[in-house]
Order: structure tokens, then C-alpha cells, then sequence
């Protein structure tokens, strides 16, 4: 904003999320299969394929112009606050208590060098249920993660996966001394990077070898990315992949062996707003069978969309943990934006407020 507004410079930007950029725009371009259109943000947003969700609820509200900023937003809102306050809140979603846990860390401490990335972490994660780790970069999550997938050795502590139901194990496996093989059973990793779990030459080729070495049934990973990409063509080598395909791909590959625990670092860097909500349906699906998973994520929709409980950390601590709702609405720096456009009111989601609205049958 300063360099176009105090110095004259014109700004050219592309990217997936609109929601801290879309305010601060003049003339807006969208491109959708090779049309672009071009005008104003709040005219364009009416028809675009990809928008925030203060968008998203303006057009639920029927609001006009189009708000593209929590302020504007939260200025148009009043008669939306006023009807909800006399609606049944979201309830809260199923905290996970009844399941059995799948990982356990006690005391877990793990130094990089001379910097404690984990001090002392007391994290219990059960089947069903979806936890959002977030925090500040460097607050700890990666390492913990990590640490959980057993890439990591602690230097104090605890770690134990409990594995899946009925396999006869009474005693939980540290990651860290079980067999690869074993491991990869167990719990999945999708790393920040996920070119780091991706070698083969072509597409159809990674998929083939990911159901060999996950003891998959031969065309499970392909059809796992035909869900989570559908644009993915099999011949396509994995480095020429967008960031979002090569997530898509890593994702398939790690989801091929089932594991009870699926760890997600950052899953929807690089990815558009379509492919958010195909992974975001999967992920449910998977909670839905009994797997629970852990995502470290910046990405303050998503954890409002699939959470059921949120860690914050910093400087290696948990200094929150709570049901997602309790934790994301109180947090402004963590609030998703509906919650902050209807605050003090309890709703995150457009979802969450189109229900609401929807007539009583």
C-alpha cells in the first residue's frame, strides 16, 4: 500500500487467497480456464469464481456494494447481528473425549541446536477429531510434528502412537525405534516441502509406487489425486506440477496407507479455493472413519472450518488449547472473518451462518 499510494508504483499480484489483499485492490482481475475479466473488486467479486468469505457473506446477506473489508463488513452487518441474536447458536462440534487416543506425547522436549522449538508439550490426539496447531513461525509446530512422525528424536520426553483399532497393541510404539514399514501404518507426515516425498519420474508412476509401498490396492493414490486434483494428468512430471498439485499429489501418496494419524504442515499453501474445499471434504471423510488429524496452519478459515479443537503455541509452549471455536473467536489474531464481522456473536463460517438463516421446517 505504501509503495503504490506514497510512491507511485503499480502492483501486479497473483494469488489464491483474496482475503488480505482484496481491500487494499483497484482494478480487479480474475482468470477462470483462460477467460480474464477485469473491473472494480466489488463488481468483480459478483461474479467470481474464487472469493474471501466477507464476500461470501455479503452475498448471503444480500448486502450492496459488496464489502471487501471486515470494517465494511462489520458496518453493514448490524440487522444480520440483531436477527442472530435471536437464533440457536452453533453448537459445539464433538470433542473427541469418548475416542481412544492415537498419539501421546508427555513432557516432550525437543532442541534444535541451541533453540528448545518444543518445551515441554503435553498433547493427547484421539480418533475423529481434526486439531489446528497454529502460532507465530518459529512457535514450534513443524518440530513438533515432526517429532510426532518420528523424523525427530526428543531430548526429554515422551512419544507414542497407539496405532489402529484392532491391531493388538496394548502398549503404544515410539516413532522413533519403530520399522519404517511399521511406521508408515501408523501415522503419515505431509511436509511443508512436498516435493520431499515425491521421486518418480512422472505422476502415474508416484501413484504406482505409493500403492505398492503403502500396501494399497493398485489405483488407490490415483484416485485419491483424481479427487483432490482432477486436472492432474498421469503423465506429468511431479516438478512441473503447481505448489497446489504437488500438495494434492503428497497428500494422495500419504493417505494411500490409511493411517490412523495424518499430520498436514501448512496443506493448503498453494492451494485455490476449489481445491481447498475438495481437501476439506476429504478430511472429514476421514475423521468420519475413525482417523484423527493434526494440521499446523496459518490458514485461520480452514481451521474454522475443519477443527474441532486448536492448539496456539509459542516459543515451544502451548498457551491455548480448547475447543476450535472458544479458541479461534477469542484470538484476533486467529479469528477467522466472520467471526470477526458478527462478534461478540458465536458463528465462524458462512456455512455456519447460511444454516442459521435457513426457515425452520
Amino acid at each position: 500500500t505504501r509503495l503504490v499510494h506514497d510512491k507511485g508504483l503499480t502492483e501486479l499480484q497473483a494469488d489464491h487467497p483474496h482475503e488480505s489483499v482484496e481491500k487494499y485492490s483497484d482494478p480487479d482481475v480474475t482468470n477462470k480456464k483462460g477467460t480474464v475479466r477485469d473491473g472494480e473488486p466489488a463488481a468483480a467479486m459478483l461474479s467470481s469464481p474464487v472469493t474471501p468469505p466477507v464476500v461470501d457473506l455479503g452475498k448471503l446477506a444480500g448486502w450492496q456494494p459488496l464489502p471487501l473489508s471486515v470494517r465494511d463488513a462489520r458496518r453493514a452487518a448490524a440487522g444480520l447481528r440483531a436477527h442472530l441474536r435471536n437464533v440457536v447458536p452453533p453448537g459445539p462440534r464433538p470433542d473427541g473425549d469418548e475416542g481412544p487416543a492415537v498419539a501421546t506425547t508427555r513432557d516432550l522436549v525437543v532442541r534444535r541446536g541451541t533453540t528448545t522449538a518444543v518445551a515441554g508439550v503435553d498433547l493427547t490426539v484421539r480418533r475423529g477429531e481434526v486439531v489446528a496447531l497454529m502460532g507465530r513461525n518459529g512457535a514450534g509446530k513443524s518440530t513438533l510434528l515432526a517429532t510426532v512422525a518420528g523424523q525427530l528424536r526428543p531430548t526429554a520426553g515422551t512419544v507414542l502412537l497407539a496405532g489402529a483399532p484392532g491391531n493388538g497393541r496394548s502398549a503404544g510404539v515410539s516413532p522413533q525405534t519403530a520399522r519404517p514399514a511399521d511406521l508408515v501404518r501408523l501415522v503419515g507426515l505431509v511436509p511443508q516441502d512436498p516435493t520431499a516425498l515425491l521421486y518418480a519420474e512422472t505422476v502415474g508412476q508416484e501413484c504406482r509406487e505409493a500403492d505398492r509401498d503403502m500396501g494399497a490396492v493398485p489405483g488407490t493414490t490415483r484416485g485419491l489425486l483424481a479427487d483432490l486434483a482432477p486436472d492432474v494428468a498421469d503423465g506429468m512430471h511431479p516438478r512441473d506440477l503447481s505448489e497446489g498439485q504437488r500438495l494434492s499429489l503428497a497428500v494422495s501418496i500419504v493417505l494411500a496407507g490409511e493411517p490412523p494419524l495424518l499430520l498436514l504442515d501448512e496443506p493448503t499453501r498453494g492451494l485455490d479455493y476449489g481445491a481447498k474445499r475438495r481437501l476439506v471434504r476429504h478430511l472429514r471423510r476421514l475423521t468420519g472413519a475413525g482417523h484423527a488429524v493434526v494440521l499446523a496452519t496459518h490458514d485461520v478459515e480452514l481451521a474454522a472450518e475443519v477443527a474441532d479443537r486448536a492448539l496456539v503455541m509459542a516459543d515451544g509452549h502451548v498457551v491455548a488449547d480448547g475447543a476450535a471455536a472458544t479458541v479461534l473467536a477469542a484470538s484476533p489474531a486467529f479469528a477467522p472473518q466472520v467471526s470477526k464481522v458478527l462478534h461478540p456473536l458465536p458463528w465462524l463460517t458462512v456455512r455456519q451462518v447460511a444454516a442459521a438463516l435457513e426457515p425452520a421446517s
